[in-house]
């Protein structure tokens, strides 16, 4: 069973609808703005990029969902450190990358991130298209592959990532979990030291510090520091063949 307040979603058919972000008052404003400082000055690597929440999830069909979304950026998120004021939940896209022995990848946050030694799965925050752009299904896939390709040096076309799954877990934080076809051990750690030394050569710091192969939710277990708490759920629904 997922842990206490991590909810698992079959999803066959995805729609999103764009709508208008929450009006602040100027006292949350103030407040929001304070926290993010205060976030910033603890971690100067944070920045206010753009970024995408999740503004509501309503389901069309057993296996069709519709969710509306919402352009922010990520000092939105400081409003979870003001009292009685409400965040919007964030959107992410990850993906289960199996290797043909049947185990899966776990990967650990390296310490220029937002969450320092956090093992998770490849992935992260769903940006808005540019401009009048469309964020669909295909929009999502896209980035998705990116996110393999910018940490692990993995080069998969957006169309062979299925999605597979939807969570919703702290803060009601919405994950799209997508499935990617298995790869070699060796091309993964490959992609991996390649894509870590091409960021080391840019002056910069990779996102990912470390990688594991796990075969259960058991073996996850040894990975000392903290999971993500979708992690465990997710490994345990694939290694059982719930695909």
């Amino acid at each position: 069973m997922p842990p206490v307040g991590i909810d698992l979603f079959g999803v066959e058919r995805l729609y999103l609808k764009e709508a208008e972000e929450p009006p602040l008052s100027p006292q949350d404003e103030s407040a929001r703005d304070r926290a993010w400082d205060m976030a910033v000055q603890a971690n100067p690597t944070l920045f206010d990029g753009p970024v995408v929440a999740c503004a509501g999830l309503q389901w069309t069909g057993s296996t069709t969902l519709l969710l509306s979304w919402v352009r922010v950026t990520y000092r939105h998120y400081a409003l979870r450190r003001v009292p009685g004021a409400t965040a919007l939940p964030s959107l992410f896209v990850n993906v289960v990358q199996p290797i043909d022995d049947g185990r899966v990848l776990a990967v650990r946050m390296s310490s220029s991130t937002a969450a320092p030694g956090r093992w998770q799965l490849p992935g992260g925050s769903v940006e808005p298209p540019p401009g009048d752009g469309v964020l669909d299904e295909v929009a999502l896939a896209g980035q998705a592959a990116r996110e393999l390709a910018e940490e692990l040096g993995i080069e998969a076309a957006p169309g062979v990532l299925r999605l597979w799954v939807v969570t919703r877990g702290e803060n009601g934080s919405i994950g799209l979990t997508y499935l990617a076809p298995p790869l070699s051990e060796t091309a993964l750690r490959e992609g991996f030291a390649a894509a870590s030394a091409a960021e080391l050569a840019l002056g910069g710091e990779p996102e990912l510090d470390d990688i594991a192969l796990v075969r259960s939710p058991a073996e996850l277990a040894c990975l000392s520091g903290p999971h993500a708490d979708y992690l465990e759920p997710l490994v345990a629904r694939y290694t059982q063949g719930i695909v």
